[in-house]
């Protein structure tokens, strides 16, 4: 498949009249955007806001955050199995703003939420305190139950988002970059030298609220199997999860996964890049078992000499994760994990629930459970309500003096597991 990215690089985000992308300035109308969200009679009122980096601002909770594209060539469109028919993407031609995210937010849903700070301590943690945010806050009709809120928002999310990329339609890229991956016999003969090398991608599974979606579908429904890379690049996985913001994949995420970036950097110079294998993170031992026997599979079957192995999430991952690495290095094929650690507030505690000797190539994205104090900003989009029950919080989290005393846990994607944010150790 061969996909070209082209990129909008956006210098700035302001509401106004009319909604359009001029000189690199993105204007929204805000009243134009509202009728987009309120089709869903789940969802009783929006408002949206900006957050420009150095500003002043927190926004709280966080539940997803969204790249706008549109395609412009080529079979599909964006976010498959929502805003778009489920036709293959991947291949053709799709226009990213870059620089800008849109942020969805609202009360509580699963008290894993995240907090984004655009300047201060906590700004330093978050890839997200560097993006200007189009903020989506989302007011669920009364006696909703949590996740036909959660599925509310998130739907809703793709549609602004799709509805903010199609502004970027007939607009000349700033840059424009190439994906392409080649067919198994193809690649083969073309790099006969290069090591062949895949990308194992855990999905979070783990349950209700705790979903990942491929092309629409419930990923806990999938068992392992092949996709192109530029296939998640181009908007097929999305989140749909309430696990700890900081190894929440954002959907952002997915739409601009660094291991899939990296890999294509080294593609036909240092390795044979050759698939992306998904696969889902199980709560029972035979659907653990299961799709870790499938992936090492796929893996001996591709003939791959080494995988980069991504999970989401921790504690009972941890399981996944040793399961697919142990199985996988068992087939011969060099295994390196990405992960992060919960390793307690000292740094003293074992950093993952499971362990084995063939889990001998870590990287890792940071401890969560390190303690940093949040002071207080100037404004917050959302509501600090709910602050206290966020997982990596406690009831001591809000202070006298408006600051915050939490854990990394609550910062999103601080710790992330796919490498997308600026800690690791050595």
């Amino acid at each position: 498949m061969r996909l070209e990215i082209g990129k909008i690089n956006i210098t700035d985000i302001r509401f106004a009249e009319e909604s359009k992308i001029e000189n690199g300035v993105l204007y929204v109308n805000a009243e134009d955007l509202k009728p987009v969200v309120l089709e869903d009679e789940k969802i009783k009122d929006v408002c949206f806001d900006i957050a420009k980096p150095g500003e002043s601002v927190r926004i709280t909770p966080v539940k997803d955050v969204i790249e706008p594209r549109v395609k412009v060539e080529g079979k599909g469109g964006v976010f498959p199995g929502w805003v778009s028919k489920v036709d293959t993407v991947g291949s053709g031609k799709t226009l990213a703003l870059k620089g800008m995210a849109l942020v969805t937010a609202g009360k509580i849903v699963g008290f894993q939420e995240g907090v984004i700070d655009m300047t201060g301590p906590g700004a330093a943690y978050t890839p997200f305190s560097k993006t200007l945010n189009l903020v989506m806050v989302c007011e669920p009709v009364e006696n909703l139950k949590q996740h036909d809120y959660e599925a509310a928002v998130r739907k809703a999310g793709f549609r602004v988002a799709a509805k903010i990329g199609e502004l970027a339609r007939g607009i000349e890229p700033d840059d424009t970059v190439v994906y392409e991956t080649l067919g198994i016999k193809e690649g083969i003969e073309k790099y006969p030298d290069l090591p062949r090398v895949g990308y194992v991608a855990m999905l979070q599974t783990q349950g209700l609220l705790h979903d990942t979606y491929v092309y629409g579908v419930d990923a806990k429904k999938i068992i392992p199997t092949i996709i192109s890379p530029t296939e998640a690049m181009d908007g097929a996985i999305v989140s749909g999860n309430c696990v700890s913001a900081c190894d929440k994949n954002p959907t952002y995420i997915h739409q601009n996964n660094p291991v899939v970036e990296d890999l294509f950097a080294q593609h036909g110079k240092t390795i044979n890049f050759v698939c992306e294998i998904i696969t889902n993170e199980n709560v029972y031992l035979a659907d653990k078992e299961r799709s870790s026997n499938m992936t090492a599979k796929l893996c001996r079957m591709l003939d791959l000499d080494g995988i980069i192995l991504t999970q989401e999430g921790f504690g009972n991952p941890d399981t996944d994760l040793i399961m697919n690495c142990k199985k996988i290095e068992a087939e011969g094929v060099k295994t390196v994990i990405v992960t992060d650690e919960y390793a307690g507030r000292d740094g003293m505690s074992q950093s993952l629930a499971d362990a084995d000797v063939a889990a001998d190539a870590v990287v890792t994205g940071g401890n969560a459970n390190e303690v940093i104090i949040l002071p207080k900003l100037d404004k917050v989009i959302g509501t600090l309500d709910y602050i206290n029950k966020i997982a990596g919080a406690s009831d001591k989290t809000l202070r006298e003096d408006g600051s915050l005393e939490v854990e990394l846990q609550v910062i999103t994607a601080s710790t992330n597991e796919m490498g997308f944010g600026t800690l690791s150790a050595r």
